[in-house]
């Protein structure tokens, strides 16, 4: 039998990895823009003391883009002596489009003034032990939403290097600055306006969703001030935000024997009223309606929605309060008053 050899061709050898490409420095953007590494220090770090011209910060800017350069945070912070970043705790409470917005508004002027601003969830612990975990990021500032926050936090959080605690809710804490936002003016706008339309017998709707006593209560106490010493009654309606629960209010209605409804928000009105209408309540005739957050959906109703807008302040004004806590951080803390309201009639009320 003849003998065939059969040559088995070698398998390749795999392609060596392709070496890895080396992390782009300032060095490099330095090369490619002709310019020193001071040069680009100062530019991609926005320093104001040296005047830098605007072809040459347009040249580092392109070279630092082209080369895919990012500052390092943590050196940038080391320079500095500080973090720029700005750390927002989740509200504890929901939010509505009204929030949102304004969160949006404050980001984007934070962003202009060179903070980085960082959300931080709100599972785990609350209040001043919460202090504890955000301090462990070392922002340079921290804004806290809604109340919790007590002084022995406050105080953590300064000893971990933030310049700046901001707090947002109805009342001051020791060692922080304070945007107030009292919502008792917007319960007093709602019940004034209902009494100034002949409205005697108010109901006012109390949320039953976990976080929101910090409002509902003050608004039902400012609907309470607006009437004192009138001959109008306020009737107090807890209710939860489902249309079960809003069917059953509606259901006995007229055995309340209420002429209007202050409903806290939009939202809490548009579920009531179309429970009421439901059960065939004319709206204003036999129940005036008047929610709060000025929500576009309020408007496209039939009848249209009455509200109170509520005035909060600018992302722009409170980032510079942020700045200047943080230039200045041994001086006193700031308080201000930044909640206002004004009353929109249309045909619910």
């Amino acid at each position: 039998m003849p003998y065939v050899m059969v040559q088995i061709p070698k398998t390749p050898a795999p392609p060596s990895p392709a070496p890895l490409r080396s992390v782009p420095t300032s060095a490099d953007v330095a090369r490619l823009a002709g310019v020193s590494r001071a040069t680009v220090s100062y530019v991609l770090n926005n320093t104001s003391a040296v005047r830098i011209s605007e072809p040459t910060r347009r040249r580092v800017h392109e070279a630092a883009k082209e080369l895919g350069y990012v500052p390092h945070a943590a050196a940038r912070s080391l320079r500095a002596g500080h973090s720029r970043m700005v750390l927002i705790p989740a509200p504890t409470f929901p939010v509505g489009p009204l929030y949102s917005r304004f969160l949006t508004d404050l980001q984007g002027a934070l962003g202009s003034l060179d903070y980085t601003v960082v959300q931080y969830g709100t599972g785990g612990p609350h209040g001043d032990e919460a202090a504890r975990a955000w301090a462990e990021l070392r922002p340079v500032a921290v804004l806290v939403p809604g109340s919790g926050l007590g002084p022995r936090g406050v105080a953590v959080l300064k000893r971990s290097g933030a310049r700046a605690v901001v707090t947002l809710g109805p009342e001051t804490i020791e060692g922080a600055h304070a945007l107030l936002m009292d919502h008792d003016v917007v319960g007093h706008s709602a019940g004034a306006h209902l009494y100034d339309r002949g409205r005697r017998r108010i109901g006012v709707v109390v949320p039953q969703e976990p976080g929101l006593e910090a409002f509902s209560a003050p608004r039902l106490d400012g609907v309470r001030q607006s009437v004192r010493g009138t001959d109008a009654t306020v009737t107090e309606l807890p209710l939860a935000y489902d249309e079960e629960a809003a069917a059953h209010l509606a259901a006995r209605w007229r055995s309340l024997g209420l002429d209007a409804v202050f409903t806290y928000n939009d939202e809490y009105a548009m579920l009531l009223m179309r429970a009421l209408k439901d059960e065939g309540i004319r709206i204003p005739e036999e129940t005036a309606v008047i929610g709060a957050d000025d929500l576009m959906l309020g408007r496209l109703l039939r009848p249209r929605l009455s509200t109170v807008r509520l005035e909060l302040p600018s992302g722009r004004e409170l980032a510079e309060l942020v700045h200047r806590a943080v230039r200045k951080p041994g001086t006193e803390p700031e308080t201000h008053k930044v909640l206002g309201a004004t009353v929109l009639h249309r045909e619910s009320s």
